[in-house]
């Protein structure tokens, strides 16, 4: 196993911030806390250099949030200096992380993403169903992932992997971050009870999505080299196995379940199954069949409500027609990888409310390509 050392200087040298203040500005230059963090940007990166280089920088409070679709999420955002030391860490670890993972891991991976995973999963539901017929998918994903991440099992995880003491340090503050806590006990079902600090790492965090990536690996190499399965893919905490056989499904459950508990500290929510081909498989908001792909219904419910409301907003003035456009094209981009030719009649079918013809042509030509 290779073990990488030498990784903290290029962290806390200032080009190197000064490279991840580009990347964490992206998109968001014109924002006030990015202003006023850019109005003295020089002092701002020395200062967070000899913070990092003196091991005297400390994680910023939290802002937190919640957000209900799909479902209610407890979000952290810290402030814009500590993105940038976010970034930082992602640059230099996350390209050397993303060579141990294995080829169908598909989450924050440059290449990857899930209009790929929807491509392969129909690629194997094709293959294997002219081979075997009827084909069974075991479906699983974890109970409250993000906030069930053990703070000691990763940082053993890093410490196999990385060589360098001082990004290790770097590393426990970010994940341990003593003065906010975010995990959730492994007997609670939602946010009233008492949050902990043994686990759990914050939805928000770009090292966020790169240590949960890299905790679930420990599951993907089980799969493939211990129970040698063939059929295997995940994209963050959601893992699909395929094969003509139910049972064996089912037993691969229980390995995965007992290697979970005991390796991880993490159970399969309630929503693990093993369904057929036949019924279409729920996956990464789209559903996949050997023959079709289909938006999720609840995906395709929440664009209607966000097109309905925007037009309300557009024909009493409050919202102009960039600002809807936007919408529409990002709806686009979904609606493109998937069959959609009726569902893109009911959401852009009647245009009537774009002010003038011209709008209308725009958009009509758009949803027609």
């Amino acid at each position: 196993m290779k073990h990488y050392s030498n990784l903290y200087s290029s962290i806390c040298s200032f080009e190197g911030l000064y490279q991840s203040y580009l990347k964490a500005r992206k998109r968001k230059r014109y924002r006030n806390e990015v202003l006023k963090y850019t109005a003295n940007l020089g002092e701002n990166l020395i200062q967070a250099e000899e913070e990092l280089i003196s091991k005297s920088y400390r994680v910023s409070p939290y802002r937190k949030s919640f957000v209900y679709e799909p479902k209610k999420r407890l979000v952290m955002a810290l402030p814009f200096g500590d993105r940038i030391v976010q970034w930082s860490v992602y640059r230099t670890l996350n390209p050397l992380l993303n060579k141990r993972y294995i080829s169908h891991s598909y989450a924050c991976r440059t290449g990857y993403g899930s209009h790929r995973a929807v491509k392969q999963l129909q690629y194997w539901l094709r293959y294997l169903e002219r081979r075997h017929g009827r084909i069974y998918v075991l479906k699983a994903d974890m109970t409250k992932y993000f906030y069930r991440v053990d703070h000691d099992i990763i940082m053993n995880i890093l410490e196999r992997i990385i060589g360098d003491y001082d990004l290790i340090w770097l590393l426990e503050e970010i994940v341990r971050c003593e003065h906010t806590w975010f995990g959730l006990p492994l007997d609670a079902e939602g946010f009233e009870c008492e949050l902990t600090g043994e686990v759990g790492i914050p939805i928000g965090n770009l090292t966020s999505q790169m240590i949960a990536n890299l905790y679930l690996n420990e599951l993907d190499q089980y799969a493939k080299h211990n129970l040698q399965i063939k059929y295997y893919m995940r994209y963050m905490d959601d893992v699909l196995i395929l094969h003509n056989d139910k049972k064996y499904l089912w037993h691969i459950k229980e390995e995965i379940e007992e290697f979970l508990d005991r390796n991880l500290r993490l159970k399969l929510n309630n929503k693990t199954c093993v369904r057929t081909n036949t019924q279409g498989i729920d996956w990464i908001g789209y559903r996949v069949w050997p023959t079709h792909v289909k938006l999720r219904k609840s995906t395709a419910q929440r664009m209607k409500a966000r097109l309905k409301y925007l037009q309300g907003l557009y024909a009493v003035g409050e919202a102009d027609f960039k600002e809807v456009n936007a919408t529409v094209q990002s709806y686009l981009g979904i609606l493109k990888h998937c069959d959609s030719y009726n569902l893109r009649e009911k959401l852009f079918g009647d245009l009537t409310w774009a002010r003038d013809s011209t709008q209308q042509s725009q958009l009509q030509g758009e949803i027609l390509l």
